[in-house]
C-alpha cells in the first residue's frame, strides 16, 4: 500500500543526500519535483526500512532504500535486457502492486543456529511494457529489519515464452561514500583472491560477497540467494558509487537461457549498523526454498584429518609413484589417529586412477570408482569401521565436468558402499576452461559460475542424495544458502583457504578477518585450518600464531571441519591439539560479540549437544587487547573457562608464533574476559557447563 508519509521522508532523504535544497532547484525541476515522487512504497517489520518504486519520465523503473530515515541506495535501475529481443528498460508503466507480511519460524538440521525466523513483509510489484511487445515482468521485494531481497520473475506471455538473457540492468546506486572490501571478478583464479580494501568509487568489477562501510557508518553486504539455473551475478562499478549486475558468461551468446515462467536468484543487500551485525542475517537462507530432500538424518556433520597437507607441501604427490600419498599404510595411520583422537572422518585425495600425468585442466582419465593397485579400498572400508572412522572420498575433475556427469550415480554408488559418508569434489581449472561436451559430441568451454555449471554442481548434489552422500565442493559455484534447500551440500571452497599458506604469497595476516566479513556471509568455508607446525612448502612460515589456529576452529563455520596438520606434527603440540579435539562443528546459538571488516572479530558459539559455549577471536597484524562480556553465558551456573591464548612475545613473524599460554578459570555469565592478542594472533576459549561431563568430538 501507498504510504505518501514516508515516500515523501525518502524523498527528502534523497535529496538530503546530495546537497540539494527545494529552493534551489531551477523552475524546470521544481516543476517536475511530483514526478520523483514514489509510486509505491513498503517497509520492513519494524519500519526501519523502506523501499519506494519510481518510473521516470522516459517509463524507466527504479528502486531506493532507506534505512532509519537515511537514504542507503539511491534511484537504482531495474531491468533485463535480451540477445534475440529489446530490453525491457524503457516505457514501462506499474499495473500492480500488493503488500503481505509473513512471520515464521524453521528448524535448520546443523547449522549455526538451531532455529530461524523469519519475519518479513513482501512487496510484489507488476511492470508491463505501454507498447510494442508489452511484456510483463514481475519484481519481488522481501524487506526484513536487517536488510532486502528482490528478484525478477516473468510469467509466461505471448512474446515472452522463452528468455535468452544478455545481462541484468539492475544497479545499486549508494546514496553515501564509503569503503569497500572486494575480490575481482572474471580472474583466472576463479574466486580465490585476496580481498581489496578501496573507496567505495574506486571498485573495479567484484564477485559477491561485497561489502562496504557508508559514510555514516551503515555497514552493507551485496549478494545473491537461490543461485539455480542461473548465471551468477558480479558486480561493475558503472559510476560514482553505483555498482551494476554482470552476469557470469557460458559458452554461448545468452547469460542465461530460460522458459517462462521463471524466476532470478535474489538479489540481497544486508544491512546494519556495524560489521557484526552483517553476520547475524539470516536472509540468505530465509531467501532459499526449504528442504526437499527429506529426511535427512543420514548428513553427520563432523572433524576430519587427511591425507592432504604433505601433498599440499610437496612432500607427498597424488599421482601414484615412491611418493604416493594415499596408499593402504598411509591412511589406516590416520585412521589410526583419527580413532585415538575422536575424530571421525578421514579424507583421501589421489586415491583413485586418473592422477597420473597432466591432469590439470583435463581430468578425462579419472575414474571416480576404480582405486589405484596400492588403494585397497574394501579393506579400508572395514578397517576404518572397525575403528569407528568413515572415509571422505575425494572425487577431482580437472575440470572435465561433463566426463563427471556421466559417472555420478557409478561414483556415489562406490562412496556408499565403501562408507563414505561425504565427498569432496573438484574443478582445478582456469577460470572459463571448464569442458562441456554436449549430446553430438561437441566440445564447449564454460566458467566456473555460469548457468550450466549453475546446474552441473546442482546435478552433483542432487545424485549424492540419492545415495546418502554428502558434498563438499572445491573450486565451486559461490554459496547463496542452497544448504536449506539441499542439506547435504554441507560445505565449500570458493576463496583462499588454508593450502595458500604453504606456498608463495601467503594469505596476509588480516585475511580470515577479511573473509569472516565477506565471503563466509554467504555461508560456510572449508578453510582446513589447525596448521600447529605454522609451516608449509619448505619449512616457511605461517603468518598465524598456534592460538589463532584454535580460534579459526570457532570463527569459521564449516559443518565439516579439517584438522589439516599431519599426526607427526600435531604430536609436537598435543597441548594445543587438545582444542581440536574438544570444538563441535556443529551449533545451536552463535553470537558475533565484536569485530571491523578485515581487522579483528571475536565469535561465541553454543554447542548443539550440550551446555557448553565457544569463543575464537582473531586479529590482523596488529596486537590488540579486547574486552568482551560473558552475558552469552546460562544464568545460575559456573563455568570452567578452558584458555588457549598468545603467549609471551607471541607474534607470527617470529619463532615466538608458537608461544602459547593454556590456561583455566571458573567464570560465569555477566564477567567479562580480557582478549590479548598479539600480531597475527588469537584467543580460543572452551566453557564448559558445570554439572555435566563435556561431549568430546
Amino acid at each position: 500500500m501507498k504510504n505518501p508519509t514516508i515516500g515523501a521522508a525518502i524523498t527528502l532523504a534523497l535529496l538530503a543526500a546530495t546537497g540539494a535544497r527545494a529552493q534551489d532547484a531551477n523552475p524546470v525541476e521544481q516543476a517536475a519535483a511530483p514526478a520523483a515522487k514514489p509510486l509505491a512504497t513498503a517497509t520492513s517489520p519494524d519500519k526501519s526500512i523502506a523501499v519506494s518504486i519510481f518510473i521516470d519520465g522516459d517509463g524507466r523503473p527504479s528502486y531506493t532504500v532507506a534505512r532509519k530515515g537515511k537514504p542507503i541506495l539511491a534511484e537504482s535501475r531495474l531491468g533485463m535486457m535480451f540477445t534475440d529481443a529489446p530490453k525491457i528498460e524503457r516505457n514501462v508503466e506499474l499495473i500492480s502492486k500488493s503488500t503481505t507480511s509473513s512471520d515464521t519460524s524453521w528448524a535448520q538440521p546443523y547449522g549455526e543456529w538451531k532455529t530461524i525466523r523469519d519475519n518479513h513483509t513482501e512487496f510484489a510489484l507488476r511492470f508491463r511494457e505501454k507498447t510494442g511487445l508489452k511484456r510483463e515482468m514481475d519484481v519481488t521485494f522481501r524487506i526484513f529489519d536487517d536488510g532486502i531481497g528482490f528478484r525478477y520473475s516473468f510469467p509466461d506471455q505471448p512474446n515472452l515464452h522463452h528468455a535468452n538473457i544478455a545481462e541484468e540492468l539492475t544497479q545499486f546506486a549508494f546514496a553515501q561514500d564509503g569503503t569497500a572490501w572486494w575480490k575481482p571478478a572474471f580472474g583466472w583464479n576463479r574466486e580465490e583472491y585476496v580481498y581489496n580494501r578501496t573507496p567505495l568509487n574506486a571498485v573495479g568489477t567484484a564477485q559477491t560477497v561485497f561489502t562496504v562501510k557508508l559514510a555514516d557508518g551503515t555497514h552493507a553486504a551485496v549478494h545473491e540467494a537461490a543461485l539455480v539455473d542461473y548465471s551468477a551475478m558480479n558486480l561493475q562499478r558503472s559510476d560514482g558509487n553505483t555498482l551494476t549486475a554482470v552476469l557470469t558468461p557460458g559458452a554461448g551468446a545468452p547469460k542465461v537461457s530460460r522458459d517462462a515462467p521463471f524466476a532470478t536468484p535474489w538479489r540481497t543487500v544486508i544491512l546494519a549498523d556495524d560489521a557484526p551485525g552483517l553476520y547475524m542475517s539470516h536472509i540468505e537462507l530465509n531467501l532459499n526454498e526449504p528442504n526437499k530432500l527429506g529426511d535427512v538424518s543420514w548428513i553427520k556433520p563432523g572433524k576430519f584429518v587427511g591425507v592432504w597437507w604433505n601433498m599440499i607441501k610437496g612432500e607427498w604427490t597424488w599421482a601414484t609413484g615412491p611418493k604416493h600419498g594415499a596408499t593402504t599404510a598411509n591412511v589406516k595411520k590416520y585412521i589410526d589417529f583419527a580413532a585415538a583422537n575422536n575424530i571421525p572422518g578421514v579424507l583421501v585425495e589421489g586415491w583413485n586412477v586418473g592422477w597420473d600425468g597432466d591432469w590439470f585442466g583435463n581430468g578425462n582419465d579419472m575414474q571416480f570408482d576404480t582405486p589405484t593397485p596400492d588403494f585397497d579400498a574394501t579393506e579400508l572400508a572395514r578397517y576404518a569401521k572397525s575403528k569407528g572412522v568413515h572415509l571422505i572420498g575425494h572425487n577431482e575433475t580437472g575440470g572435465s565436468a561433463s566426463h563427471y556427469d556421466d559417472q555420478l550415480d557409478r561414483a556415489f554408488k562406490f562412496a556408499a558402499d565403501h562408507g563414505i559418508p561425504v565427498v569432496k569434489t573438484g574443478y582445478v581449472t582456469d577460470a572459463g576452461q571448464i569442458e562441456r561436451v554436449d549430446a553430438d559430441g561437441s566440445k564447449h568451454r564454460e566458467w566456473h559460475e555460469g548457468q550450466w555449471m549453475s546446474n552441473h554442481y546442482l546435478r552433483v548434489v542432487q545424485t549424492a542424495a540419492k545415495y546418502k552422500v554428502s558434498i563438499d565442493s572445491h573450486e565451486p559455484i559461490k554459496d547463496t544458502g542452497l544448504r536449506r534447500t539441499y542439506p547435504n551440500w554441507v560445505s565449500r571452497e570458493g576463496g583462499r583457504g588454508m593450502e595458500y599458506n604453504s606456498w608463495a604469497g601467503k594469505n596476509p595476516p588480516e585475511h580470515e578477518a577479511n573473509m569472516f566479513f565477506t565471503q563466509w556471509l554467504g555461508g560456510p568455508m572449508d578453510f582446513t585450518p589447525g596448521v600447529l607446525s605454522l609451516t608449509g612448502s619448505g619449512g616457511s612460515r605461517i603468518h598465524s600464531t598456534e592460538a589463532k589456529q584454535l580460534a579459526l576452529y570457532v570463527v569459521i563455520y564449516s559443518p565439516v571441519v579439517m584438522a589439516a596438520d599431519t599426526p607427526e606434527n600435531y604430536a609436537k603440540h598435543m597441548g594445543a591439539f587438545q582444542f581440536i579435539r574438544d570444538v563441535p562443528v556443529d551449533w545451536s546459538d552463535t553470537r558475533v560479540l565484536n569485530g571491523e571488516v578485515g581487522d579483528y572479530v571475536t565469535v561465541a558459539r553454543k554447542d548443539s549437544a550440550s551446555d557448553n559455549w565457544y569463543l575464537g577471536s582473531v586479529t590482523d597484524e596488529n596486537a590488540r587487547t579486547l574486552t568482551v562480556s560473558l552475558d552469552f553465558l546460562d544464568a545460575g551456573r559456573s563455568y570452567t573457562a578452558e584458555i588457549y591464548r598468545d603467549g609471551p612475545g607471541a607474534d607470527y613473524r617470529t619463532d615466538a608464533q608458537h608461544s602459547i599460554t593454556i590456561e583455566r578459570r571458573e567464570v560465569k555469565k555477566g564477567e567479562q574476559l580480557s582478549l590479548q592478542l598479539a600480531p597475527g594472533g588469537g584467543e580460543a576459549v572452551r566453557f564448559v557447563a558445570s554439572g555435566k561431563k563435556a561431549r568430546r568430538r
